[in-house]
């Protein structure tokens, strides 16, 4: 099973490793279009603070971002897993995990990053601000830029092998990488959906909160009870198992991933 991840906006502080070694990240196929990514994500913050801040959509109260990313050569390092912050994170709680859990969680979940492409959780990184809706000079839009002029397209099939493919990621994340083919059939795209009772009538509705809340519980309880279907509708049933209310059906269409809705009451 390999669990695609959104990063998060706000990340945890630099840490107190030796500085980013581009050789030594997951995924080495991806090195090149990081080395490019970073340099010019460097020379940028490195030059015109206000331009900078223009391109990052930086805030006022987020301008020391900027001087953050013009040092990441020489910051010092963290692994992934301690780096993204944010409520998936936290209720995924990657540091409180069982060592088996912890142990499938290096193996199986990927983050997605403007910055580096894909990440997993023990590559050690350090702390930069840089969302895939950032277009760099050179590379223009990233979502784009890993997209069509990377090598992901060869990269993350490698990395999916034969399994299950559970694709949490947001849109923004989602444009960098689309599965398609026999991968896209073993992919599964997960919607959380909140439903209240009003006025006797049941409505349904999309809430940012409890889909980053439930994703990260979710994926946590397949890790911890060593879960690891084979495809879509084995994940339904794993989920069903822990106590999820799971909708879903198979595509229409051969190459098409599966929607699944998981639907929740209360946070």
């Amino acid at each position: 099973m390999l669990v695609l991840l959104p990063p998060s906006e706000g990340k945890a502080t630099g840490g107190s490793g030796s500085p980013l070694d581009l050789g030594s990240l997951s995924l080495p196929g991806l090195g090149a279009a990081r080395a490019e990514v970073l340099d010019q994500l460097v020379s940028l913050c490195s030059g015109d603070e206000v331009k900078a801040a223009e391109v990052l959509g930086l805030s006022e109260g987020l301008r020391g971002e900027i001087a953050k990313n013009a040092a990441l050569r020489e910051a010092g390092t963290r692994p992934a897993g301690e780096i993204y912050t944010g409520v998936l994170y936290d209720a995924l709680g990657l540091a409180t995990l069982p060592p088996a859990a912890r142990r499938r969680a290096e193996r199986s979940l990927l983050v997605f990053s403007g910055l580096w492409g894909a990440v997993r959780i023990d590559d050690r990184i350090p702390s930069y601000r840089c969302s895939m809706g950032v277009k760099l000079p050179g590379p223009g839009a990233l979502g784009s830029y890993w997209r069509t002029r990377t090598p992901m397209a060869d990269v993350l099939p490698e990395a999916a092998g034969n399994g299950l493919v559970l694709d949490l990621r947001s849109a923004a994340y989602a444009a960098a990488w689309k599965p398609k083919g026999a991968v896209a059939e073993r992919t599964a795209t997960v919607r959380v959906v909140q439903s209240k009772i009003v006025n006797g009538v049941e409505k349904r509705s999309i809430v940012s909160h409890f889909n980053k809340a439930t994703k990260g519980r979710m994926v946590r309880d397949l890790l911890t009870a060593g879960a690891d279907p084979s495809g879509p509708g084995e994940l339904v049933e794993a989920l069903r198992g822990l106590g999820y209310v799971v909708e879903a059906a198979p595509p229409e269409r051969a190459g098409r991933a599966w929607a699944l809705d998981v639907v929740v009451t209360e946070l």
